[in-house]
Parts: structure tokens; sequence; C-alpha cells
């Protein structure tokens, strides 16, 4: 027997942003007991060349008519398998084996359909592509594994992202074990708190005032030259569960990478709390680019990971080899959960020449032109308010001075 289920998560959706769902499986044998359990979150990157001989990236999420039809339990001396399969030509395998003490993960099968012209509209060659990733990770016997952090594999030009994981193969009687085999990731993720973090306060309470984050200056590099720059301050707004969290991000022990290609640049930033916090620019009528894309996953000082994408920004505007700069507090809202406030920032993430910022255009809160005519045209106003007010009252003195004979 086979019972599964795929139900929408994450749901603070804001213009169109990419959905996330979770999936589950509970696999039954012929006596209608337990033998697989796994609920988890996944989607794959896939980097593909076009008909144009250009490098294409996009992202794969697991929606669609979803089935689990090709698990199967296993035993003492036979593999089990978890199965999904999705979309049209889709599919995604994970093999488990038995041992006398524990459970490993030995391998991951994607296959991916370029075929599917929805997602690969300009795929330069047509068909099934299949990649396999040995992962050999052992877990306890009887030991359900958790892991909320992102788990990330890359394999040939493929990207896995794995998170809020639970699985658990070769269920003992049935019955899914409440003891947790616990990821690192997760482990070491409670421990480390973030530079600032405030739970809402009462009405009768006042939060301390959140200090403002150091600016950093990061870059992108392609062979010996820079391809992208960002020089920003990052503060993280995030309602979780009904708790506020302010994360200041510090450049000093931040690290940061990312990627270049002609339409697409990423700069992906991380430390301790934060797993990743992408970036991803895109140019629209070929002679402009902006902020399409946020990504991220950080952890919580209350052990709760926090976990979201849109796809469907639009920020940051500015022409081709030029840069865009906001010296001024600016809010990128990712969604009604999660905002980012900038400070100081500056980026180009296309056309970097001699690895500095080509000339800025300025956001609308820097730029002071625009109030020159205003304070003008205010001042005006007034002088003529007063000039006609004196006017009124000179008549009415002159009116009094006449007497009628």
């Amino acid at each position: 027997m086979l019972c599964f289920r795929l139900a929408p998560v994450l749901l603070c959706l804001v213009l169109g942003a990419a959905q996330s769902y979770a999936l589950e499986l509970n696999l039954k044998n012929k006596e209608d007991v337990t033998c697989l359990y796994a609920k988890w979150q996944m989607n794959f990157t896939v980097q593909y060349e076009t008909t144009n001989k250009t490098n294409e990236t996009v992202s794969i999420p697991v929606l669609g008519n979803v089935t689990y039809n090709e698990s199967f339990c296993g035993d003492d001396h036979n593999a089990s398998r978890l199965a999904v399969k999705f979309r049209s030509g889709f599919s995604w395998f994970v093999n488990f084996t038995k041992r006398v003490t524990h459970y490993s993960i030995e391998s991951i099968v994607f296959t991916y359909n370029t075929n599917d012209s929805s997602i690969f509209p300009d795929a330069k060659d047509k068909g099934l592509v299949t990649v396999h990733k040995p992962v050999m990770f052992s877990i306890p016997l009887n030991d359900i594994f958790r892991c909320n952090s992102l788990f990330t594999y890359e394999t040939n030009g493929v990207v896995h992202n794995y998170w809020d994981i639970h699985v658990q193969a070769f269920v003992e009687n049935g019955t899914v074990s409440t003891k947790e085999f616990v990821c690192e990731e997760d482990r070491s993720s409670t421990t480390v708190p973030p530079v600032i973090h405030t739970t809402v306060p009462s009405p009768t309470t006042t939060s301390p005032p959140v200090e403002k984050p150091e600016v950093g200056n990061y870059s992108v590099g392609e062979g010996n030259s820079t391809c992208l720059l960002a020089t920003m301050g990052l503060q993280l707004n995030i309602t979780h569960d009904k708790v506020a969290s302010v994360i200041n991000i510090n450049p000093n022990t931040t690290g940061f990478t990312g990627s270049c290609q002609p339409k697409r640049a990423q700069l992906r930033l991380n430390n301790s709390v934060v797993k990743y916090l992408d970036f991803v620019f895109a140019v629209k009528n070929e002679n402009r680019f902006y902020l399409k894309e946020v990504n991220a996953n950080i952890s919580l000082t209350n052990g709760s990971v926090f976990s979201f994408s849109n796809e469907n920004l639009s920020y940051w505007d500015a022409p081709l080899g030029s840069s865009y700069m906001c010296n001024k507090e600016q809010t990128v809202s990712v969604s009604g959960k999660f905002q980012i406030n900038t400070f100081g920032l500056r980026v180009q993430p296309f056309k970097v020449k001699e690895g500095v910022f080509s000339t800025a255009q300025e956001c609308s809160l820097d730029d002071d032109t625009i109030l020159i005519p205003i304070i003008v045209g205010a001042g005006l106003s007034g002088l003529i308010i007063v000039i006609v007010i004196a006017y009124l009252i000179g008549r009415r003195k002159s009116y009094a001075g006449y007497q009628t004979l």
C-alpha cells in the first residue's frame, strides 16, 4: 500500500513568488505496516546550452502530478528506494541500504527532460538527461533523520537543494521513530546566535534601537577579471512563527561567491547564521539590469529555519554598463514576512570594467536635485502670498483715510 501527500507550504507569497511544496510519503508493505517514511522539500537548478550556444540556468520545482509508485520497502538483504516522478520525464530516486547497526543513503539519481519546452524553451540538445550522485551517508537504525537546514549537492551542471528533511528507511514494527538523528548543520546552527534578535514586544514594553549594519564589499570573479561588484550594508527583517528577528550581516564574518552569465548574475552570501542569501540579477529589454530574485535560508535563535524564495522582484533598475547606487536606507520587500534594508548600496552585476564601478544611476531617495524646484516654487509661492496680503492691508487703510462730506 502506498500513501502520499503533496501539501503547499510557505505561503507568504507576494506578486507571484515561487511556491515551495512539502513532499510526504508513508510507504507500507504488504502487511499494511509502514516501512519507509519521508517528508521533505527540494528543487533543482540546471544549466544547459541553448541553440544560440549560450548557457542558461533554470530552476525546476517539484510540482504538478507527483507520483511515488516506484518506491519499495527493502529488507535485510535488499535495498529500499524512495522514488518520485513529476512533470513529463522527470524523476528522482534515493537508494537506501541496511547494515547491522545503521542504514545508509547510498545514492541520488535525478533525471530531467529537455524536451519540456516550458522549462527548456531553447535547449540545443533534446532528450532525457540523468545525473548520479553518490552520497554514502549513515544513520543509526530506528532513528529518523532530520535536517531543516539546506543540503546542496552539485554534479554535472545540476544543483540539488534539499531542506526540511525528515526520513526513516527500514522502519521497525511499523512505527516511525521519535528519536532524531540531526544533521550537523542543524546542530551547529542553534548554537550561533545572530548579531541582533528581538522578540515582538508586548504593548507595555519597548524594543531597543537597532544598530545600522556595517557596509561590506563583495565581488564575483570570472577568470582573471571581476564580473560583479557590490557594496552594501544589509539588515534582514524576518517574522517567523510570530517572532520578529532583525539580523545585521557582518561582512567581516560573511563569505561570498557567485556566478556571471550574459543575462543572469548571482551573488551568494553565507555565514554561521545565513546558510545562503542569494541576489540574482537579470537583463531586461537588452539594455537594463534589475534585481529579479532573492533566495534565503536563515537559522533563527529558536532553532527554526526560515527559508523563502521570490523570483518575481523588480528592484535596483539601471542601464547596462552602469551601476545602481542608493546611499540612503532602502527596503527590498521579498515577502510580507521578509524584508531586506540596504545601506550605502551600490551594485553592478554586468559589464564591469577594470574591476571598478561604472557611472552610477542614483535612486530617487538620493536624488536631491528634485528638491530644488520644489524649494524655489514654495519660496516664490510664499513671497506672492505675502505681497498679496500686504497689498490688501494697504488698500484697506487707504479707504479708511477718506470721509464722506
